[in-house]
């Protein structure tokens, strides 16, 4: 994994980051900063695609170029469209505009965008190259990166999905000039979790530092376990709440909300198992509030609903299963007692009804 201050992309004048995801041959670079959007012909000329399909839920104005002929898809961020028909909708499409497995598909668009639209590149003809041009902060800081792609169930989230990784991600500041208020405290609360698996206090630092040091905290997580079989859990601090606060309410909390909550829970069940001393479960909590991120559960949502829809969590192997704070820092624990869960579950703070 590295960094550098320069490219081509970018005048002097304006900073920017690249962080590489060192995976040997499948290594790629993150390109962070206003106007990288610009590389991405460069990017695909090296690919040596000769065509591409842009899938984008961006609007026309703001849908990149790949510099060859190409056919745009439009599409919609949102958990309600990161489904198996969407995936099949775009597979079908890139049939019909005779898409090869030289050619190459780009993603405009959310989290949700770049997860549907990856698998679909992983799916069709066994695995098509993607570059991701990632325009909410959440996805910026953390769904482009790593290769994990996936779509719901309604049983649950996440639970289809692959591993393809990108050949390049185009991390560009000017999209997200016009977030609402919302789509930043999604991407926030990605960025607080970051404080308790190795890069904390980004909160007092600049806007692109923060996208940078996470990209590149997650960049060397991956590039040592790819595949989730043991470090690469850590990335999930937070989300085994997060995930089950998301389908509880219908998706009306967001996915950085969500691992908001369940970084404050993951502190608290943290302390309940003597893996962490008061401080540090308070600890939890302060860091999460100072993003202006929730730190209590919804008021409707109920102790035995979530319990159940965290037995579904992928990691859940051998009984519930959470990614904690130690003495040792952040690890996978499995088979925690399911009264321990619900009890630290029932004494978290609850936002005011209505």
């Amino acid at each position: 994994m590295t960094t550098s201050t320069s490219s081509p992309a970018a005048s002097s004048a304006a900073p920017f980051r690249q962080v590489t995801v060192a995976l040997a041959e499948r290594s790629y670079t993150v390109h962070i900063g206003h106007g990288v959007q610009r590389l991405l012909p460069r990017v695909v000329s090296a690919l040596g695609a000769r065509k591409a399909v842009v899938v984008t839920a961006r609007p026309p104005e703001q849908t990149p170029d790949p510099g060859v002929p190409s056919l745009v898809v439009s599409t919609r961020d949102g958990e309600e469209a990161k489904d198996l028909a969407a995936v099949t909708d775009l597979c079908r499409r890139f049939v019909e505009f005779g898409l090869t497995r030289s050619d190459v598909v780009v993603s405009c668009g959310g989290g949700t965008t770049t997860d549907t639209v990856g698998l679909a590149a992983a799916l069709y003809h066994r695995g098509t190259p993607v570059v991701h041009v990632p325009t909410s902060l959440l996805a910026q800081v953390d769904a482009s990166v790593g290769g994990k792609t996936a779509v719901n169930l309604p049983e649950g989230k996440n639970l289809v999905g692959a591993y393809w990784q990108p050949a390049a991600v185009l991390c560009d500041l000017d999209h997200l000039t016009t977030l609402p208020e919302r789509e930043w405290r999604n991407g926030l609360g990605e960025i607080a979790r970051c404080h308790f698996i190795g890069a904390p206090d980004l909160d007092g630092l600049p806007l692109l530092d923060q996208i940078a040091a996470s990209v590149t905290l997650k960049a060397g997580i991956v590039a040592a376990d790819e595949r989730d079989a043991g470090l690469r859990h850590i990335l999930n601090y937070g989300h085994t709440l997060g995930h089950a606060l998301e389908r509880a309410t219908g998706f009306a909390l967001r996915h950085g909300e969500g691992v908001a909550i369940g970084t404050v829970f993951a502190g608290r069940l943290a302390g309940a198992l003597g893996r962490i001393g008061p401080e540090r479960v308070a600890e939890h909590h302060d860091v999460v509030a100072r993003y202006g991120l929730p730190t209590a559960l919804p008021a409707q949502v109920s102790v035995a609903e979530l319990v159940e829809l965290m037995r579904l969590d992928k990691k859940a192997t051998d009984g519930l299963t959470f990614v904690l704070d130690g003495s040792g820092g952040p690890g996978l624990v499995p088979g925690i007692p399911e009264d321990t869960v619900s009890a630290t579950l029932a004494a978290m703070p609850r936002e005011p009804a209505g």
